[in-house]
Protein backbone atom coordinates (compact mmCIF):
# COMPACT_ATOMS: atom_id res chain seq x y z
CA UNK A 1 0.00 0.00 0.00
CA UNK A 2 1.61 3.44 -0.86
CA UNK A 3 2.22 5.83 2.01
CA UNK A 4 1.92 8.66 -0.75
CA UNK A 5 -0.41 11.67 1.11
CA UNK A 6 -2.00 11.87 -2.32
CA UNK A 7 -5.05 13.11 -0.18
CA UNK A 8 -5.23 16.78 0.51
CA UNK A 9 -6.74 16.76 3.99
CA UNK A 10 -4.19 13.93 4.73
CA UNK A 11 -1.01 16.63 3.84
CA UNK A 12 -2.75 19.34 5.20
CA UNK A 13 -2.90 17.19 8.65
CA UNK A 14 0.44 16.07 8.44
CA UNK A 15 1.90 19.28 7.44
CA UNK A 16 0.23 20.85 10.99
CA UNK A 17 1.36 17.29 12.96
CA UNK A 18 4.99 17.99 11.63
CA UNK A 19 4.90 21.43 13.02
CA UNK A 20 3.64 20.58 16.43
CA UNK A 21 0.77 19.87 18.97
CA UNK A 22 -3.07 19.87 16.75
CA UNK A 23 -5.29 21.01 18.86
CA UNK A 24 -9.47 21.02 18.32
CA UNK A 25 -10.01 24.65 19.71
CA UNK A 26 -7.52 26.02 17.43
CA UNK A 27 -8.19 23.67 14.26
CA UNK A 28 -11.76 22.18 14.29
CA UNK A 29 -11.35 21.12 10.41
CA UNK A 30 -8.25 19.63 10.90
CA UNK A 31 -9.32 18.19 14.27
CA UNK A 32 -11.99 16.49 12.13
CA UNK A 33 -9.45 15.18 8.99
CA UNK A 34 -7.30 14.11 11.59
CA UNK A 35 -10.11 12.19 13.25
CA UNK A 36 -11.21 10.28 10.29
CA UNK A 37 -7.41 9.96 8.47
CA UNK A 38 -6.22 8.18 12.05
CA UNK A 39 -5.04 5.06 9.97
CA UNK A 40 -3.43 6.33 7.24
CA UNK A 41 -1.54 9.12 9.32
CA UNK A 42 -0.10 6.11 11.55
CA UNK A 43 1.17 4.25 8.67
CA UNK A 44 2.60 7.22 6.70
CA UNK A 45 4.37 8.61 10.48
CA UNK A 46 5.26 4.93 11.10
CA UNK A 47 7.46 4.89 8.05
CA UNK A 48 9.46 8.26 9.65
CA UNK A 49 9.71 6.27 13.08
CA UNK A 50 7.45 8.41 14.84
CA UNK A 51 3.98 7.36 16.23
CA UNK A 52 0.69 9.62 16.33
CA UNK A 53 -0.51 10.11 19.63
CA UNK A 54 -4.40 11.84 19.65
CA UNK A 55 -6.23 12.39 23.13
CA UNK A 56 -9.76 12.45 22.08
CA UNK A 57 -10.96 13.64 25.80
CA UNK A 58 -8.34 16.59 26.11
CA UNK A 59 -8.52 17.39 22.32
CA UNK A 60 -4.76 17.31 21.20
CA UNK A 61 -2.80 15.29 19.22
CA UNK A 62 1.08 15.52 18.37
CA UNK A 63 3.42 13.00 17.36
CA UNK A 64 6.56 11.27 18.77
CA UNK A 65 9.61 9.38 18.26
CA UNK A 66 8.76 5.31 18.16
CA UNK A 67 10.66 3.37 20.35
CA UNK A 68 13.21 1.14 18.38
CA UNK A 69 11.86 -2.26 18.23
CA UNK A 70 14.98 -4.84 18.62
CA UNK A 71 16.11 -6.03 15.38
CA UNK A 72 15.20 -2.81 14.00
CA UNK A 73 17.90 -0.25 12.84
CA UNK A 74 17.67 3.19 14.67
CA UNK A 75 16.87 6.23 12.85
CA UNK A 76 18.18 9.71 13.19
CA UNK A 77 15.44 11.10 15.42
CA UNK A 78 12.97 13.64 13.95
CA UNK A 79 11.62 15.27 17.45
CA UNK A 80 14.53 15.90 19.39
CA UNK A 81 14.82 15.15 23.20
CA UNK A 82 15.20 18.57 25.46
CA UNK A 83 17.56 18.66 28.05
CA UNK A 84 15.96 21.22 30.78
CA UNK A 85 17.30 22.99 33.27
CA UNK A 86 16.29 23.34 37.63
CA UNK A 87 14.33 25.89 37.06
CA UNK A 88 12.62 25.29 33.24
CA UNK A 89 11.65 21.76 35.15
CA UNK A 90 10.49 23.44 38.29
CA UNK A 91 8.08 25.78 36.37
CA UNK A 92 6.76 22.55 34.40
CA UNK A 93 6.26 20.91 37.30
CA UNK A 94 4.40 23.48 39.00
CA UNK A 95 2.35 24.44 36.19
CA UNK A 96 1.32 20.32 35.88
CA UNK A 97 0.56 20.57 39.95
CA UNK A 98 -1.66 23.76 39.09
CA UNK A 99 -3.87 22.34 36.03
CA UNK A 100 -4.05 18.88 38.55
CA UNK A 101 -5.78 21.06 41.05
CA UNK A 102 -7.60 23.11 38.85
CA UNK A 103 -9.37 20.14 37.01
CA UNK A 104 -9.98 18.96 40.57
CA UNK A 105 -12.50 21.88 40.93
CA UNK A 106 -14.13 21.32 37.98
CA UNK A 107 -16.05 24.19 36.15
CA UNK A 108 -13.99 26.73 33.27
CA UNK A 109 -11.90 23.73 31.08
CA UNK A 110 -8.98 26.72 30.70
CA UNK A 111 -6.41 27.35 33.18
CA UNK A 112 -5.57 31.10 32.90
CA UNK A 113 -2.74 32.13 35.00
CA UNK A 114 -1.02 35.88 34.39
CA UNK A 115 2.85 36.07 34.67
CA UNK A 116 2.57 37.16 38.61
CA UNK A 117 0.64 33.92 39.00
CA UNK A 118 3.52 31.76 37.63
CA UNK A 119 6.29 34.24 39.38
CA UNK A 120 4.64 33.21 42.76
CA UNK A 121 4.07 29.91 42.19
CA UNK A 122 8.17 29.80 41.72
CA UNK A 123 8.70 32.71 44.54
CA UNK A 124 8.47 30.26 47.75
CA UNK A 125 11.38 28.06 46.06
CA UNK A 126 13.81 30.53 45.69
CA UNK A 127 16.45 30.63 48.30
CA UNK A 128 16.59 33.36 51.24
CA UNK A 129 19.74 34.65 49.61
CA UNK A 130 18.58 34.59 46.19
CA UNK A 131 19.62 37.83 43.72
CA UNK A 132 15.22 38.69 42.96
CA UNK A 133 16.11 40.54 39.95
CA UNK A 134 18.22 37.84 38.56
CA UNK A 135 15.95 35.48 39.37
CA UNK A 136 12.68 36.90 37.54
CA UNK A 137 14.51 37.47 34.61
CA UNK A 138 15.50 33.82 34.65
CA UNK A 139 12.16 33.21 35.17
CA UNK A 140 10.86 35.49 32.34
CA UNK A 141 13.37 33.82 30.27
CA UNK A 142 12.09 30.13 31.42
CA UNK A 143 8.04 31.67 30.52
CA UNK A 144 9.16 32.14 26.98
CA UNK A 145 10.76 28.34 26.51
CA UNK A 146 7.79 27.24 27.48
CA UNK A 147 5.60 29.31 25.08
CA UNK A 148 7.85 28.38 22.71
CA UNK A 149 7.30 24.60 23.82
CA UNK A 150 3.54 24.83 23.48
CA UNK A 151 2.92 24.21 27.06
CA UNK A 152 1.95 27.98 27.43
CA UNK A 153 -0.41 30.35 25.10
CA UNK A 154 -0.21 34.19 25.74
CA UNK A 155 -3.57 35.27 25.63
CA UNK A 156 -4.56 37.35 22.57
CA UNK A 157 -4.14 40.91 23.35
CA UNK A 158 -3.14 40.18 26.97
CA UNK A 159 0.68 40.31 27.06
CA UNK A 160 1.09 38.86 30.38
CA UNK A 161 -2.09 36.48 30.80
CA UNK A 162 -1.58 32.65 29.65
CA UNK A 163 -3.50 30.10 29.14
CA UNK A 164 -1.67 26.37 30.62
CA UNK A 165 -1.93 24.41 27.33
CA UNK A 166 -3.14 20.62 28.50
CA UNK A 167 -0.78 18.99 26.26
CA UNK A 168 1.40 19.34 29.40
CA UNK A 169 -0.77 16.60 30.56
CA UNK A 170 1.16 14.05 28.46
CA UNK A 171 4.13 15.04 28.98
CA UNK A 172 4.08 15.22 32.70
CA UNK A 173 2.27 12.57 33.56
CA UNK A 174 0.17 10.75 37.07
CA UNK A 175 2.90 9.09 37.76
CA UNK A 176 5.20 11.50 38.14
CA UNK A 177 2.82 14.09 39.64
CA UNK A 178 2.72 11.17 41.95
CA UNK A 179 6.28 11.65 43.13
CA UNK A 180 5.88 15.59 42.94
CA UNK A 181 6.45 15.82 46.34
CA UNK A 182 9.92 14.40 46.61
CA UNK A 183 10.82 16.17 43.12
CA UNK A 184 10.12 19.59 44.08
CA UNK A 185 12.11 18.91 47.51
CA UNK A 186 14.98 18.00 45.07
CA UNK A 187 14.68 21.44 43.10
CA UNK A 188 14.69 23.22 46.10
CA UNK A 189 17.91 21.78 47.43
CA UNK A 190 19.34 21.90 44.08
CA UNK A 191 18.22 25.69 43.64
CA UNK A 192 19.79 26.58 46.72
CA UNK A 193 22.65 25.33 46.06
CA UNK A 194 23.37 26.84 43.03
CA UNK A 195 22.20 29.96 44.58
CA UNK A 196 25.03 29.74 47.30
CA UNK A 197 27.50 29.04 44.95
CA UNK A 198 26.71 32.12 42.65
CA UNK A 199 26.39 29.78 39.59
CA UNK A 200 23.32 29.48 37.16
CA UNK A 201 20.83 27.54 36.79
CA UNK A 202 21.63 24.83 33.90
CA UNK A 203 19.49 25.16 30.44
CA UNK A 204 19.76 29.38 31.15
CA UNK A 205 21.58 31.74 29.62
Amino acid sequence: MSTSPANPSLSVVLVALMKGVTYLDDSPSIWQSLLGLQARVREYVGVLGLELIVDEAEGFAYLRQRATVEGEPELARLVPRRQLGYLLSLLLALLRKKLAEFDAIGGDTRLILSRDDIVNLVRVFLPDSANEARWMDRIDADIKKILDMGFLRRLRNQDDQFEVRRILKAFVDAQWLGELNRRLAEYRENLSGLAEKGEKTPGTS
